[in-house]
């Protein structure tokens, strides 16, 4: 054991000034080590699935519907069950509608008050007294304690008292609050800590409103995927990645998010392409005014760091306008399309002068959108590039690996990086690149986005191919070895160990690649080693994954793997009492129930133990 100066100790003495003190913390720390560890909950790839991720947010991967059943299974009906949940999930819609059909009276008050103070005192069960005070809505805070404590006496008189707190609610006319007060403490109570492994942006309309929900969750962290790394570029000022970011958004005709969500107008690029390719239509003439912005923006960066090792990727300087052919890979190929007016061969990758005013647009909208550089600060605040919790390793996209299976290596202002030093230096770029805007920092911002050798990418992305080449044989993206050798132990264990991770039940938790359930791809690899939980979230991708998303669930027994079918809508959801169906897969199974002296948050506070006791020591030797 350290010893501690007495600088330090006399420090700790002010938080504990006598050895009664410190007795009375070392007592409560021993105890808390001894509590089952809390409940954390996976989830990844959301592409602003705002409704799906919502509702499973709020059902907390069907951990609701087991404790309502554990609870009441026996005593009521299927039905009645679905109905409690509902009402757990979204107190406030489904109150008004049940209002509205009448149903609402003193004796379903009573009854479901009742219900939900059970629920809650069950999630509670696992927590010090102290944790669920810290979770109660201030608004109730004293009521919903004392209710959640109520013992049963010789004379009944907590049990009188608890009746009278409940007629006294509903007589005031305040359930509806309290209801929702009690619903809201129970999703807290149901999760312990959430971690999303990346990408909430992109596809979906409304990745904003998921920052909104996530901002407001009590203990999250997130692992930046490829998507969300592309809008922080956007928000650095990065061009190349603010043209992707439109790029997608009309793709996927998605620029809802944009203008309503972040207050960033297209009208400049819609008058710039009006003007400018006027034998398309206007929709199409945006795309092709943005696709060669784009790949001008693209181009200036590639030529700016040959360190990337992507100058395959240029294009414009091997078009030849007069036959409308391009040279890819040594061979010639059609262009689909050869009208390119803003196009000069003498200096391929410069913007016009009209071009650049609509990019400084784009710019300024970016930097300027509040609610924007309000999320993106966020990501950063709780954001990173991977994560080590609990014994298990969470990144969003892979760890570059060579053909052989070994860490790749890549070069960057003459120091070598791979494994876990890559990772790292990626994380600290991006950081640079929002808080000091560096111009090498801002540019990474895009090369961490599609960089072939970039962890958050892990592919060769063919955007000149699939605009203007018709030969689906251009197409195809080679991914990284490393979705190649994933699949094997030795491999996981091998990247495990580079995190410093040497356990038994230590895990790789990852996301980006869908996992084609369809074609008959498990999510779970290497021998239980590694996780895919990218289950297809995106209405696109459904037909794909066969499945709506997984997520993930490890609690005090053991890790599960959930598979959720897709989700209808709020509306059914309240009407019908429709949940999001789900198959629940065990991934490891605990011999002993997990405590919290065996996870991140239990070796702190044995730390923390360890310390009072020399403080303990050194009041005596004082007395």
């Amino acid at each position: 054991m350290p010893v501690k100066s007495d600088k330090y100790l006399k420090l700790l003495a002010e938080k504990y000034p006598s050895v009664q003190a410190v007795c009375r913390e070392i007592i409560n720390l021993r105890a808390i080590l001894n509590l089952p560890k809390g409940t954390e909950h996976f989830m990844s790839d959301i592409h602003g699935e705002y409704e799906a991720f919502c509702h499973i947010l709020n059902n907390c991967s069907g951990v609701i519907r087991e404790k309502v059943k554990l609870l009441f299974g026996e005593i009521l009906s299927g039905e009645e069950c679905r109905e409690i949940c509902t009402l757990i999930y979204y107190p406030n819609e489904k109150l008004h509608m049940l209002r509205e059909e009448g149903k609402i009276n003193e004796q379903w008050y009573r009854m479901t008050l009742n219900q939900l103070i059970e629920m809650a005192k069950l999630l509670s069960s696992k927590y010090t007294r102290s944790k669920v005070r810290k979770a109660l809505p201030k608004d109730f805070e004293y009521i919903i304690d004392e209710l959640l404590h109520v013992q049963k006496d010789e004379d009944d008189n907590q049990v009188l008292y608890h009746k009278k707190i409940i007629d006294t609610i509903i007589e005031i006319d305040n359930a509806d609050e309290f209801i929702v007060a009690l619903a809201e403490l129970i999703k807290h109570l149901a999760v312990d800590h959430l971690h999303i492994v990346g990408d909430i942006f992109d596809r979906g309309a409304y990745a904003d409103r998921i920052m909104d929900l996530l901002m407001e969750h009590h203990s999250l962290d997130i692992e930046w995927g490829n998507h969300d790394i592309l809008w922080m570029g956007a928000a650095c000022g990065n061009e190349a990645c603010i043209a992707n970011v439109l790029r997608n958004n009309l793709r996927y005709d998605n620029t809802e998010v944009l203008e309503s969500g972040y207050g960033i107008s297209l009208r400049g690029l819609t008058l710039f392409a009006e003007k400018t390719y006027q034998n398309s239509e206007p929709m199409e003439a945006a795309k092709k005014a943005l696709d060669v912005i784009l790949l001008k923006l693209e181009g200036a960066i590639l030529l700016r760091h040959p360190e990337y090792e992507m100058n395959d990727r240029l294009f414009l300087d091997k078009i030849d306008l007069k036959t409308a052919m391009v040279t890819w890979e040594g061979k010639r190929y059609p262009l689909n399309d050869a009208d390119f007016p803003t196009l000069n061969p003498e200096r391929p990758y410069e913007l016009t002068d009209e071009e650049k005013r609509v990019v400084e647009e784009w710019k300024a909208a970016f930097l300027n959108s509040s609610r924007l550089q309000k999320h993106i600060a966020f990501l950063y605040e709780k954001g990173s590039m991977y994560r080590i919790y609990n014994g298990n390793l969470l990144y969003h996209g892979c760890i570059p690996l060579d053909t052989s299976g070994n860490f790749d290596r890549m070069v960057f202002d003459g120091a070598s990086y791979q494994g876990k030093q890559y990772l790292d230096y990626a994380d600290k770029m991006a950081r640079r690149a929002y808080f000091q805007r560096t111009g090498d920092a801002v540019d990474f911002m895009w090369f961490l986005w599609s960089g072939r050798k970039s962890p958050l990418c892990g592919r060769n992305i063919r955007t000149f191919e699939r605009m203007f080449l018709d030969d689906e044989r251009t197409w195809h993206e080679e991914s990284n070895p490393y979705y190649k050798f994933y699949h094997e132990e030795r491999t996981c264990n091998m990247i495990l160990r580079e995190f410093g991770l040497y356990s038994e039940g230590s895990h790789i938790i990852n996301g980006h690649t869908p996992v084609k359930t369809m074609e008959g791809e498990q999510p779970i690899r290497a021998g239980g080693k590694l996780m895919v939980i990218d289950g297809g979230f995106c209405k696109d991708y459904h037909e794909k994954t066969g499945i709506a998303g997984y997520t993930l669930i490890y609690n005090s027994h053991g890790i599960r793997i959930k598979a959720h079918h897709p989700f209808e809508s709020v509306y059914k959801a309240l009407r019908e009492n429709k949940d999001i169906h789900s198959e629940s897969q065990i991934v490891d199974t605990e011999k002993s129930r997990i405590l919290v002296r065996d996870t991140d948050i239990g070796r702190g506070i044995q730390d923390t133990i360890a310390d009072l006791e020399m403080l303990m020591q050194w009041y005596r030797r004082s007395e």
